[in-house]
């Protein structure tokens, strides 16, 4: 009998020991983690503020196979929410704020449990890159928040390794997503030509690419500046490719709905007249370009048509980079001279 009460003596300095130790524990906290992710801050953003993409990246779903998600009929900006159910309980949460492409504040709901407050901050670089910070926060914290929140190591026991996978899961979907393209070949066209202005210039192939960013924003800055009407999408116009002697000769182009004489010693006038020409479409990263050209020369080979060659080639961008982040959404279309 004796032992007993001395077992039962034990229990009770041990609960309240642990009771104690619990009570003075902090009211609130607060995990952080920030990833480097290879991408455009608006690609990412795009992503994390739109509900109906978490599945694929979060690391409690790739935990819990049998997690139900349940997606609102909103899910994408301000006010957009899921849920879902799994062995410990229902969760929601909703987005309750956002600054495009710089900030977005979540509020979560799991259980029983006091509702936390999420944070994503997505910081651009130099380089490209983007600093991804995902923060959660609680405070306010009642005795059996803190109670389970000890008996499982503290909340950045638990949900750190979470968040680390799910960056992680983010980094390598949205970087995926940008290198997916496609080509189609249109086939036989007419176009039906038209004036426009350019600068010209002849290089080095491996120069083309820097030098085409630095003439085409001339000539669309003299557009806009002379209030100009466009008739199009800009292009490139391929006078030479010699591949033998690594040249190339090319013009910049800005469509017209007239024929403009410019006033800029480095714009000139020029007029396309309507030709026959194989119609290839590239959807994706103008790294997919030199495949897209590949594709279409091989389409007129295959069947038995004859390339121009005395007659330029086109490149016309139908999306401008500035509005679309994703390269998976630029449109190319290239215009070769037939017979």
């Amino acid at each position: 009998m004796k032992a007993f009460k001395y077992i039962l003596f034990l229990l009770l300095i041990a609960i309240i020991g642990t009771s104690i130790y619990i009570a003075v524990q902090p009211n609130s906290f607060e995990v952080t983690r920030t990833r480097t992710i290879k991408a455009p801050t608006a690609v990412i953003y795009n992503n994390v503020i739109d509900f109906k993409n978490w599945e694929a990246w979060s690391s409690w779903a790739e935990a819990d196979p049998d997690m139900k998600i349940t997606l609102a009929e909103q899910t994408n900006g301000v006010n957009g929410s899921y849920s879902w159910e799994d062995k410990d309980g229902i969760g929601t949460m909703k987005n309750v704020d956002a600054e495009e492409n710089k900030s977005i504040t979540q509020e979560m709901q799991f259980a029983e449990f006091p509702k936390s407050d999420i944070s994503w901050d997505f910081k651009p670089n130099d380089d490209g890159t983007t600093d991804v910070t995902w923060k959660i926060s609680g405070k306010n914290l009642p005795f059996g928040f803190k109670a389970y929140a000890t008996f499982i190591g503290g909340m950045e026991n638990e949900i750190a390794p979470h968040y680390e996978r799910s960056l992680e899961k983010l980094d390598s979907i949205v970087v995926a997503s940008m290198k997916t393209y496609s080509i189609i070949i249109n086939g036989v066209t007419q176009h039906s030509g038209g004036y426009y202005l350019y600068n010209t210039t002849s290089c080095k192939i491996d120069e083309l690419a820097n030098k085409m960013q630095e003439m085409l924003p001339k000539v669309g800055d003299y557009t806009i500046k002379n209030k100009i009407t466009m008739a199009g999408a800009p292009f490139t116009s391929y006078h030479k490719w010699d591949v033998e002697n690594n040249a190339v000769m090319f013009s910049c182009c800005v469509p017209t709905t007239e024929k403009i004489i410019s006033s800029d010693s480095d714009i000139l006038t020029g007029q396309l007249k309507p030709f026959k020409a194989i119609k290839t479409t590239l959807k994706g990263n103008y790294d997919n370009l030199k495949e897209a050209w590949e594709t279409a020369s091989k389409h007129i080979k295959d069947n038995g048509l004859e390339e121009l060659h005395n007659q330029p080639a086109l490149e016309v961008y139908k999306t401008d980079p500035m509005s679309y982040p994703n390269p998976a959404d630029w449109i190319t279309e290239i215009y070769i001279p037939i017979k």
